[in-house]
């Protein structure tokens, strides 16, 4: 399988072991565990964020495996969830820093052209979200660039 944006192919990498259940040496219970990512969804921590401090700082290897959730389901669930998905927030994010240094630096055409794919992308993943009904019908996506 190719890349979308160049021509290279994708590099092989590492994947999780088939495991159904959450290991034993695990010391956090399922019930602190949705305490906790609740309590850091509230300080307005995105999903990825909150899984990488269980990972880090409780020795929870997958939220998945010890709750039967993911992280995003618990907030769900919590009503902490964000009204945009954290990967298209990302996304505008870096659109943002990309045209703030386009703004600076008139004559970068590779910055342009980069920022051309991060708006496909992003124009890519509203459409998906929409049909599935994970952002509202009307939601677009305008970018008021530099062109």
């Amino acid at each position: 399988m190719s890349r979308m944006h160049s021509s290279k192919k994708g590099r092989a990498s590492s994947r999780r072991p088939m495991v159904t259940e959450s290991p034993s040496w695990v010391q956090v219970q399922k019930d602190e565990a949705v305490e906790l990512i609740l309590q850091m969804g509230k300080l307005g921590k995105k999903a990825s964020q909150i899984g990488l401090t269980l990972r880090d700082q409780y020795g929870v290897p997958s939220v998945r495996l010890l709750t039967g959730k993911s992280v995003v389901q618990i907030l769900e669930e919590g009503g902490v969830k964000p009204q945009i998905p954290e990967d298209l927030t990302s996304l505008i994010e870096r659109a943002r820093n990309v045209s703030k240094h386009l703004t600076e630096n008139k004559k970068d055409e590779s910055n342009r052209h980069g920022l051309n794919l991060i708006d496909a992308k992003i124009r890519r993943l509203v459409r998906y979200y929409v049909k599935e009904g994970i952002l509202p019908r009307g939601w677009k996506y305008s970018f008021e660039g530099v062109f």
